[in-house]
This record gives structure tokens, C-alpha cells and sequence, in this order.
């Protein structure tokens, strides 16, 4: 992770003339949530990021862009069990997001070993997975990093409730398309390349 974030936060929040811990009781957090912001340890989510730009009047997007930038080239992935949506999907996600890396995968057990192996920050997934459950793999993907951002891809719109009722942060209905990306972008508990999206 570079620290442009952690940069911008400190240069921001000393134009204000403000402390750490005067930010803090402002945001509702204890210094040490300030500090490791600003030494680059960790990186505030989205809702967090939107208070801050209040609290030191700025624009969201600024603060939007830095964390995305800092977060270096996210790892996308995508599990669908169907090659041809597979390969159409991944498509669109290069399309949206040329700066990531992305990977597409028909078996679950992949998506998991390539997930324990790199920061994922945003999965795809189908949720019938053959014999497999793409809300099973949400859980694990999750258990593994809970900063990744599970959004799910059916042909199914009845099953929204069940995705509802997991941590996943998304819901879209197959076929993908780069307005139906760029819309669940916007709506990341963890913001990724906002800066970056292809058009």
C-alpha cells in the first residue's frame, strides 16, 4: 500500500488545524484510528471516508480517490460456472476497470486458493455454482478477508433476499453490463479505482 491516503489525510487535517485527536472525537473515533490512517496501516471505509470530507470540508471524491490509489491495482475476480458468461463478464469488468487485475474462475475451491493468496478487493459471483453455493462462497471469501467487497451475479432475481441476508454489498441480474458495474462501484462498503474506470 502506498501512502498518497495517508498523505492527503495529514496534509488535510493540519490545513484544518486540527489534532489527531480533535479529528477523532469529531468522527467518533480514538486517535490511535487517526494515526494508523495517517501512517498508511489502514484505510477507512467508505461511510468513513464520506464523514471525514464533512468534518474537514473537502470533497468526497478526493479522499475517494487517494484510498483507491493507495490500495495500489485491486484483484477483481469473478466465479461463474457458465464459460461464455464467464469469459462475456470478465469483458466487462476489464472494460470498466482497466487498471485492475482481474481473474475469472468456474471452480469455487480456485476462487479460494487464489483468494488466500492475494487481497481481493472485489469478487463476483454467481450464486449457483453448480453443486456449490455462491452465498456459501461469500462466507468464505469473507472469513479470508472481510474487506473484500461481494457483489452477486444470477440470472435469478428471486434470489436477492437470500443475498440480502449475507454480507455481500451487491446484487445484479445477468446479463452483466458496464452501467450495471459502474452503478455497483458507487455502492462499495470499500471503494475501489474510483479514479480509474474505463468509459
Amino acid at each position: 500500500m502506498n501512502n498518497l491516503f495517508s498523505e492527503t489525510l495529514k496534509k488535510l487535517r493540519t490545513e484544518s488545524g486540527l489534532s489527531q485527536a480533535e479529528l477523532g472525537k469529531q468522527l467518533f473515533v480514538n486517535q490511535s484510528t487517526i494515526a494508523r490512517w495517517e501512517n498508511g496501516i489502514r484505510l477507512p471505509d467508505a461511510e468513513m471516508i464520506t464523514n471525514i470530507s464533512g468534518v474537514l470540508d473537502v470533497d468526497v471524491s478526493t479522499l475517494l480517490l487517494a484510498a483507491a490509489r493507495s490500495e495500489g491495482s485491486p484483484h477483481i475476480i469473478i466465479v461463474d460456472d457458465e464459460k461464455v458468461i464467464l469469459n462475456d463478464s470478465l469483458a466487462v469488468l476489464d472494460e470498466v476497470m482497466p487498471a485492475a487485475t482481474i481473474r475469472g474462475f468456474i471452480w469455487p475451491q480456485e476462487a479460494i486458493e487464489y483468494a488466500r493468496m492475494n487481497q481481493v478487493a472485489l469478487a463476483v459471483l454467481d450464486i449457483e455454482l453448480g453443486t456449490a453455493s455462491g452465498l456459501e462462497l461469500c462466507q468464505t471469501l469473507l472469513d479470508i478477508n472481510p474487506r473484500t467487497n461481494v457483489v452477486y451475479l444470477t440470472a435469478f432475481p428471486d434470489y436477492s433476499l437470500p443475498a440480502w441476508e449475507s454480507k455481500a454489498c451487491g446484487f445484479m441480474v445477468k446479463p452483466l453490463t458496464p452501467e450495471k458495474v459502474r452503478m455497483q462501484l458507487e455502492k462499495l462498503r470499500y471503494p475501489i479505482l474510483f479514479g480509474d474506470l474505463g468509459r
